[in-house]
């Protein structure tokens, strides 16, 4: 998809004329939980069907320098639920512990996956300017590139790019 500009002719305020740019392709809502996330997703499952791509636990990925406590261990760090034929609901436990804390307005990111690692680093950079960097874009131990900000509205993001499989 590709955003248009606005033609010369039609005066337009300076923050409303665009250049021509590719859009991400993928568009996803990445939800957090106070720890409830696998019960909020077999509901969801419930109603949608299908089921879930990926469900990893705070054990199944171990964090350089991160301790995670016995008690959240089994909390889910990622889930997915397809819904439809290209959107997947995805999400992930707030643990405490790590010092996350689910409050209304932090419960859900926008999370983006372009179709290139240059595209990846041209959305973060430009999304995350004037806000603020939660984790900056890098490789990351589950195998993409992966980094997430509030942007300077407020507004929580993620940006996801997933190298191509090698067959």
């Amino acid at each position: 998809m590709t955003l248009l500009a606005v033609p010369a002719e039609i005066e337009t305020p300076a923050c409303l004329r665009y250049k021509e740019v590719t859009i991400v392709t993928k568009l996803n809502p990445y939800l957090n939980f106070p720890g409830n996330t696998e019960e909020a997703f077999n509901f969801y499952k419930s109603v949608f069907g299908g089921d879930f791509t990926s469900v990893v636990r705070f054990r199944d990925m171990p964090m350089e320098g991160v301790t995670i406590p016995k008690a959240d261990e089994g909390k889910i760090m990622h889930i997915g639920l397809p819904i439809g034929s290209d959107n997947v609901l995805m999400a992930s436990d707030a643990v405490e512990s790590l010092g996350q804390q689910v409050a209304q307005g932090n419960n859900f990111y926008i999370s983006l996956h372009p179709d290139s690692k240059e595209d990846a680093d041209r959305v973060f950079r430009a999304l995350s300017d004037g806000g603020t960097v939660e984790a900056p874009i890098a490789d990351q131990p589950w195998g993409d590139y992966w980094g997430a900000f509030r942007d300077r509205f407020g507004v929580q993001w993620m940006v996801n790019y997933t190298y191509p499989q090698e067959q």
